[in-house]
């Protein structure tokens, strides 16, 4: 089969590899549908993230079962599903309590001997576990396809971060980052009920959809002057929620200077310096709260999917761009250089 390889940094490739196959009891294997490209990937790409030559790499996908092992009971071949960007066991104390990315026999797509999101197919170990139905039905809705996808990821991680952030019905919300995740994070608070949700972001075809996902303002400011923005947006207090969905120093500062007093921020964005921008100093004298993480979409899946197969949210247009797989490195490049916000690959 074709899957997608990273080699050294900016070098992406399409290339042949061994099909997936059922290795154990547990496995399925999943022809792929749809597949993305996340914004976390960029950093391998980059080389900010360490990567093996001829790694696989990409952790979001949906498809259709093509066989499951013996050991797989509520599954069977022809089944659409969508996989969450972790694989986890389902039975673990972790899983049991709703925290799948801890899973002790859980895994990353991409990682060293599996198979990554964007390719042609995917070994699903802990098939039972991991994968979650969806609607026979979808498969020919090309529209509802591309939100179901969002589920994979970056719905569930904004739905996260306004969790972490205790976002509810009412709150002030401010979100930092304008990359799919923040977005998402908008839409996550929209749905749970916030009166006003501030996007910070400079791209305007960004906010725009963070407008059309419920964001009532827009700070196009960055660093002190953005707090000053949501400082005088909210009578000089700030948010009684933040979401972080960046990762850097600047960002989580930023997060930090717009929270409320008694206040909390929920960070989502893959740390890349934003310890540094944490004072907890200033955190334990204004009781501001710091809860997030890796998001454990499994545990989420469930009741967003309801509520996108209703049309009560509607992740899909945070793809802005589709490619085919053997298009991959051009997808890459552009969201490297900021002309894509998120890559949709239809193998």
């Amino acid at each position: 089969m074709r899957a997608t390889v990273i080699h050294a940094p900016h070098d992406i490739r399409v290339e042949e590899v061994p099909d997936a196959a059922i290795q154990r009891p547990e496995d399925a294997v999943v022809r792929v549908l749809r597949a993305c490209i996340c914004g976390s990937d960029l950093w391998a790409y980059r080389g900010e993230a360490q990567r093996q030559p001829g790694q696989r790499i990409g952790h979001e996908f949906l498809g259709v079962v093509e066989e499951t092992g013996s050991a797989v009971s509520g599954l069977k071949a022809g089944d659409l599903v969508v996989a969450p960007f972790m694989w986890s066991d389902g039975t673990c104390d972790y899983c049991s309590e709703g925290l799948y990315t801890s899973c002790v026999h859980g895994g990353f797509w991409g990682s060293v001997g599996f198979d990554g999101g964007q390719g042609e197919a995917v070994r699903v170990p802990h098939a039972d576990g991991t994968l979650v139905k969806l609607p026979a039905a979808a498969a020919s809705d090309d529209h509802l396809l591309t939100g179901l996808l969002a589920l994979s990821d970056v719905m569930g991680t904004g739905h996260h971060a306004a969790l972490g952030a205790g976002v509810r019905a009412g709150s002030t919300v401010a979100v930092v980052g304008d990359g799919a995740v923040g977005l998402c994070g908008v839409l996550a608070a929209k749905r749970l009920g916030a009166e006003r949700i501030i996007a910070l972001g400079r791209h305007s075809a960004r906010t725009d959809i963070a407008k059309l996902f419920g964001a009532t303002d827009v700070v196009a400011e960055r660093g002190e002057a953005a707090e000053a923005a949501v400082r005088e947006l909210t009578g000089g207090q700030g948010a009684h929620a933040v979401i972080e969905a960046v990762g850097t120093e600047q960002s989580m500062r930023t997060a930090v200077n717009i929270t409320r007093d008694g206040g909390a921020i929920g960070y989502v964005g893959v740390p890349h310096g934003s310890g540094t921008g944490l004072d907890l100093g200033v955190m334990f004298d204004r009781n501001i709260s710091l809860r997030g993480g890796v998001a454990p979409v499994r545990a989420y899946i469930p009741e967003l999917l309801e509520d996108v197969l209703s049309g009560a949210i509607d992740p899909a247009p945070v793809f802005d761009r589709a490619v085919s797989l053997d298009e991959v490195p051009d997808g890459y490049r552009a969201m490297d250089d900021r002309s894509a916000l998120k890559v949709l690959i239809k193998p």
